[in-house]
This record gives C-alpha cells, structure tokens and sequence, in this order.
C-alpha cells in the first residue's frame, strides 16, 4: 500500500505564491510552517488513473512514471550491530505532479514535478527519533527517478542508486544534521504484486487505485552514523514502490499500514483504511509473501486488526493507537503480536503529521516489521 505522506499543500503555495518553481531553484530543507490548512480538491484530468492490469517489466518499472499524478519509492528497515543495538530507519522519496502537461520553456529549472523526501532514523536503545525532510523541484538535475542506464531515485545527495543492471543490488545513501545512512541492500525475492497481480483497489469506485509491487525481504548491511559514531549494521529491508492517481475514495480518513518482516522467511502486508464515518474500507486487503515467494492476496474480511493501547504525542498532542492483535485467516492462518519499539517516531514538523516506526512481532511468529499510521490528525481526503 503506500499512499505515501506528501507535504502537497504547502509547497504548491510556496510555488503558487512566491512563484520560485518558474524563478530560481527550489532550496532543501526542513519545513517549520506551524499553519495547517485544508487541502483543497486535486485536479486530475489529464493524468492516467489505475484502471486495468498492468504489464510489469523489472527494472524498467523501478523507474518514474509520469503520466500519474503520485509516486513513491519507500524502504524501511530493522538493522543491529554486531553487540546487539537496534535500529529502524526510513527512507522514502516522493514524485508529485503539478500538471499533466510539461511546460513551455527553455529554462532547465522549468518542470512540473515536485518531489519530496522523508528520511528517518529510530535509535530504539538509545530512545531517540531522528527525523529530516527534502524538497526541490524535478528538474536542473536537482531530483528525479530513471530506470536507464539503471534504477537511481535521488534529491540532491540523498538517493538509492542500483549496483547491477537488474537493479537487484542498491545502495541508499542519505545524510542530515546528526545523522546518516549508508546501506547495500540485495534483493532475496521477485517482487511481489499488490492487490490483483499489482492493481490494488483503495475503493469500490473505478479508478480509486494504484500500481503497487513490494519487495519485500532486501538483504541489508551498512553503516547509520549517530552524533559522530558510527554503526556497522545488518538486517533486513522493505522497499514499496507505488504510483497512482487520485487513489483514495472519497470517504477515506486515513490508514493503518504494515509492512512484516518475519524470521520464518516470509512476509506480509496489512492495512486497513479507515472512513471518516466509522467503519472500514473493504475493497484494501494485504498480502501474505512465503518464504519460497509465493503469494496469496489477503482479502479485507480475512484480516483483524485490532489495537491493544494508545499513546498521545507530546508535539502534535494526536492520539494514535500503540500495539496491535493481528489475525490472518485461512488454512495457513496465524496470530501475531505487533508493538512499537519506540513510542516516539511521530513525524510532526512536515506538513502532515503521522505515524511512522520501527514495531517488533510476537506470537505465531516473530520478528521486525514498520508500521504507518496517518488520518488521525487530520483528514487525508484529496492529498492523494
């Protein structure tokens, strides 16, 4: 799943307003804006929506795809060092289009993509949540994704670059303030298609999707560094990879999302979308990846999740929910146990404020996973 956290209305009225996307060079940084304002209805004519199967070729398929509106690359990950010291870290890049149509102009810093990156580490020893945010414009080499020559997502210097021409080998390369990652990532299995062979359905209504393939067990080993000391770290990786437009249906509030990581060798996906009237979204499901790569689509009524706790954030003062019961019906069916390492790993200082960390499993299996939480601030209604 992944309709990914976009900082949407913010920038387009720094671009509306200071008109810097047709003047001078989009500058990176963090944004402090303290205001939240209503997103307004996203225009959508001209742009291709999510309607029939898609013909999946990898590595082409890594790469952009303009023609929708919304796009995003996201890797999450649980990584130790050798004496044990556990981290999350996420990593993801947002492609967001202004207009269906490129402009008319000779200027290289002429474009209407924006793309925005959020950037994470989770320091569960130590109890610390770092946080950054990137923006720039798609355009003067500044930010772009190309699967050609091979798969290389970037903004600025943060970026995830393909080692091989299958692009089943990357390397993730970011840096902020006080911290920093540099991670090799293999890729175990074929990735795995979301939803009906990777059309996954957000509503009943037609065209209320996206294009949606993870991979889901990525080999991981590096180095996170922390106020200048420096970890070698192994473990395990998830990359999502999603594009769409107008995706969400129109009585969606916002999602509980999980990605898991389990010591079995197998994997799975769940989500839940939940209605601004109460209730839940029936057309999202998940998917259950085995460890041999095999897939079984997870219908909505074959998934519980039920929350266990609550914590309330100190910054944004939102309630969200803290620990998980989660049950997979069927004949391979299992209960497991999700709980975040960190109750902290709120992102709030980038427009739209969610939930997103690092969760250890316990149960009928165990291991690592990352979980989203977002709506519980407020509406996600027309930001995707």
């Amino acid at each position: 799943m992944r309709w990914r956290v976009i900082v949407l209305l913010l920038l387009i009225a720094v671009v509306v307003i200071f008109g810097i996307s047709l003047i001078e060079p989009m500058i990176s940084g963090t944004l402090s804006a303290r205001t939240q304002l209503d997103a307004p209805p996203m225009d959508i004519s001209g742009f291709a929506r999510a309607i029939k199967p898609w013909d999946w070729q990898f590595p082409r398929d890594h790469g952009a795809h303009p023609e929708f509106q919304t796009e995003w690359w996201y890797y999450t990950g649980n990584l130790a060092d050798e004496a044990g010291r556990h981290f999350g870290f996420q990593f993801t890049i947002f492609r967001r289009a202004l207009s269906a149509a490129l402009p008319s102009s000779t200027s290289e810093f002429r474009g209407n993509q924006l793309y925005f990156a959020h950037f994470t580490v989770s320091d569960i020893a130590g109890g610390a949540f770092h946080h950054d945010m990137r923006y720039a414009r798609g355009a003067a080499g500044l930010a772009g994704a190309a699967s050609q020559p091979r798969y290389h997502i970037w903004l600025e210097d943060w970026s995830v670059r393909a080692e091989n021409n299958e692009a089943t080998q990357t390397r993730i390369t970011a840096a902020s303030d006080d911290f920093a990652i540099d991670l090799a990532l293999q890729q175990v299995k074929a990735p795995a298609l979301q939803g009906e062979g990777g059309l996954s359905p957000k509503s009943a209504e037609i065209g209320n999707a996206s294009y949606y393939y993870s991979l889901s067990r990525l080999e991981t080993r590096g180095q996170i560094l922390l106020g200048g000391q420096r970890f070698a770290v192994s473990g395990h990786s998830w990359m999502d990879h999603e594009f769409s437009t107008s995706a969400l249906g129109d009585d969606a509030q916002g999602w509980d999302w999980f990605g898991l990581i389990f010591d079995d060798g197998s994997e799975l996906m769940v989500g839940q979308i939940r209605l601004r009237g109460g209730g839940l979204e029936t057309a999202f499901g998940g998917l259950l990846i085995y460890a041999d790569g095999r897939t079984r689509r997870l219908e909505a009524n074959e998934i519980a999740i039920q929350a266990q706790d609550t914590w309330r954030s100190p910054h944004s003062h939102v309630e969200y929910p803290a620990g998980w019961d989660i049950a997979v019906a069927g004949d391979d069916g299992f209960r497991i146990a999700v709980a975040p390492l960190l109750a902290d790993q709120e992102l709030h200082s980038a427009g739209i404020v969610y939930w997103e960390g690092a969760v250890g499993i316990s149960g009928d299996k165990s291991g690592y996973g990352y979980a989203e939480l977002t709506g519980y601030a407020e509406s996600m209604q027309n930001r995707f």
